[in-house]
């Protein structure tokens, strides 16, 4: 039928004509996501293997077989591969998973394991730095994150202990990497560091010895422990008495207690408030 012909027909011939040919069209849309579907769903589409590369020292194939393949779902074509990601950084101790599909039928995944740079306490909004932390013990990687897992698999016994509001860690790392070479020259480590709701820094030496740090950015409270390191060896020397706290929190100097010796500042305090 020529052009003319059609445009001769009348209005609701044309019309059932278009609706037909939408019609014919769907059902062969349909029809083809239908075959697609159950060929993406074929056995010869199944994983043959998954190569898992990169951070493996936390997870043995057992562990990752009984954590992981379960939640896996999907063929080769058919897997969402963010979902399969989700699957591995469900384990316990990995923090990255990159899944990449290799033919013939492979999963290839690239595994980044947390490195715990130290244990994390969570404290309640608005707690001094004295207070208890409340929520139960976590970890903190090497990038800040804290991360929960079983804390028996931590091997190293000198991690310290971060207390702080929820979304501080990261900043508490940094601080406590900041502060460890001044305390490396008295010949201690900081065992555990917190910080109040109201920005006030406290750390606790390898000793036993309290140093309320008070507040202020990181560079004020690193130079303020640091020029308390280079004289407090000549008080603890002078008075042959070991350090039990020390306050840094005044204008002029700071205060220290020595074992059977106090000793106070001149200086008005300053940063009271925890």
């Amino acid at each position: 039928m020529n052009a003319a012909a059609t445009a001769a027909l009348p209005s609701d011939v044309r019309l059932m004509n278009a609706v037909s040919a939408l019609l014919v069209a769907a059902l062969v849309v349909t029809a083809a996501w239908a075959a697609l579907r159950w060929v993406v769903r074929l056995p010869a589409f199944n994983f043959r293997a998954i190569q898992v590369e990169g951070d493996v020292s936390r997870n043995s194939v057992a562990s990752l077989r009984a954590n992981a393949l379960p939640r896996l779902h999907g063929s080769f074509l058919s897997m969402n591969l963010k979902d399969g990601r989700a699957a591995f950084e469900a384990v316990p101790w990995v923090r990255h998973a990159q899944l990449t599909r290799i033919w013939p039928m492979r999963l290839k995944v690239d595994l980044e394991e947390h490195r715990a740079a130290a244990y994390w306490e969570a404290r309640v909004d608005g707690a001094d730095s004295a207070s208890e932390a409340t929520a139960e013990r976590a970890l903190v990687n090497s990038f800040g994150e804290v991360f929960q897992a079983n804390l028996g698999d931590v091997e190293d016994e000198t991690l310290p202990v971060l207390a702080g509001p929820a979304p501080s860690a990261a900043a508490m790392l940094q601080m406590w990497r900041a502060l460890s070479p001044a305390a490396e020259k008295l010949g201690e480590g900081i065992d555990r560091l917190d910080l109040s709701g109201r920005g006030s820094w406290r750390a606790t030496l390898g000793s036993g010895a309290v140093i309320e740090l008070g507040r202020g950015s990181e560079a004020e409270v690193v130079e303020r422990f640091g020029r308390f390191a280079q004289s407090i060896t000549q008080v603890t020397a002078t008075y042959r008495s070991p350090l039990l706290s020390a306050d840094l929190r005044h204008a002029d100097g700071y205060a220290v207690k020595l074992r059977g010796v106090t000793t106070q500042s001149t200086g008005k305090p300053v940063n009271r408030k925890r």
